[in-house]
């Protein structure tokens, strides 16, 4: 059987929410897409990028909402590849940091078709220093951890268990499902008082963000509604950043003051 198109497929990282933060590689392997296939969580202005000939496909999943499963999508892409020729796959973050992307390149390659991963800008790394929040720190935190706060058994990850125990920065993805899991972990591990930030939609223009420490996160996200897409950032680097010093500076005075009364 000959096909008329030579099939490839080129496995983007959209970046963490801000369409500004797409690598200029993957712009340019959008404009020459024949086929798109995107998840929920892209930015739709990154659609402005491809040709109004180019056929866009949505296969976005999100918590108890899938519009295709991960075995349609990969058969999706490799139909389309066949048939269309240049078929751009469209993730958010980087895809290779909890996006399968591994998993939808070996089944590609199955086929024989010609794959190029192209990274993005992990939403792990970028939506913390968007609020100034160095991950690592000389003299506070020599090492971070980022996890996914809910395996593929919908349970918690035993990782959190031994990112709790270090001084390590600990960035959750994916875990405010599991919040009053991950705050008892920290708790067992007298880690009451660790700074602790819950930043929603980070770099997007509705952006939301809840401070506090361990002992009082739970009750910032009722109070703030705070929801998925989130993600979790635990450790001293917290109360270091320039944006969020004077919260945790007032969070201290009241703290000892009421200690005096």
């Amino acid at each position: 059987m000959k096909f008329k198109k030579v099939p490839k497929v080129t496995l983007i990282g959209a970046g963490p929410g801000d369409p500004d933060l797409i690598t200029v590689k993957g712009v340019k392997a959008l404009r020459k897409a024949t086929v798109v296939l995107y998840d929920s969580l892209i930015n739709r202005e990154l659609l402005n990028y491809v040709s109004k000939n180019t056929k866009l496909i949505f296969v976005g999943k999100r918590k108890g909402l899938h519009t295709y499963s991960q075995d349609e999508i990969n058969k999706l892409i490799v139909e389309n590849a066949f048939q269309h020729g240049n078929v751009v796959r469209l993730k958010g973050g980087d895809p290779f940091i909890f996006g399968r992307g591994s998993e939808e390149i070996e089944f590609i390659e199955s086929f024989g078709i010609e794959t190029e991963v192209i990274s993005g800008i992990s939403s792990s790394m970028a939506v913390p220093a968007s609020q100034g929040i160095s991950l690592t720190q000389r003299g506070i935190s020599e090492s971070f951890w980022v996890i996914t706060g809910t395996t593929s058994e919908r349970k918690l990850s035993n990782d959190i268990y031994l990112a709790a125990q270090s001084t390590a920065t600990v960035v959750i993805l994916m875990g405010m499902s599991k919040l009053n899991e991950i705050v008892s972990v920290f708790k067992k591990f007298n880690k009451n008082n660790i700074p602790t930030a819950i930043i929603q939609n980070g770099t997007t223009k509705n952006e939301k963000i809840g401070l506090g420490t361990i002992d009082s996160i739970l009750e910032i996200v009722e109070n703030k509604k705070l929801a998925s897409p989130a993600i979790i950032v635990i450790g001293e680097v917290v109360k270091e950043s320039v944006k969020l010093r004077s919260f945790y500076e007032e969070l201290n005075v009241i703290s000892h003051n009421s200690s005096r009364q």
